[in-house]
């Protein structure tokens, strides 16, 4: 591999992990304001977004994007691990209950792997 190639790869490695960490960031700043007056949340509601959305935009100059799959149904082929997924049988009907770290895809198919809290569908 090129020194080239080689530096590419750090650069988008580090740019994988600030945006893991934003992510991550970004919840937790959004619980807090939810815990909030609505109109004192809905200014920093804003920001978030704003916040959120330059994250995005300057991932996808490089080809990445975020993928949530937060309510969708679970499935072991998806480009995420469960941490609980010990605590269901095998005919668990499961849906993906809460992402702890995003999928990251670039241009060229999946670049980090997200990891994810699966619930039982009650039917």
């Amino acid at each position: 591999m090129s020194q080239t190639n080689q530096e590419h790869d750090r650069l988008e490695q580090s740019l994988i992990e600030v945006a893991v960490e934003s992510w991550r960031f970004s919840r937790l700043f959004g619980k807090v304001v939810n815990k909030l007056d609505a109109g004192e949340a809905g200014r920093y509601l804003s920001q978030l977004r704003y916040f959120q959305k330059k994250v995005e935009d300057n991932l996808a100059l490089s080809g990445l994007r975020l993928v949530n799959v937060e309510g969708h149904p679970y499935d072991p082929g998806m480009a995420a691990s469960a941490l609980n997924l010990g605590d269901f049988g095998p005919d668990d009907v499961l849906l993906v209950d809460q992402m702890v770290e995003p999928i990251i895809m670039g241009s060229d198919g999946l670049r980090k792997q997200g990891t994810v809290m699966l619930k039982k569908v009650e039917v």
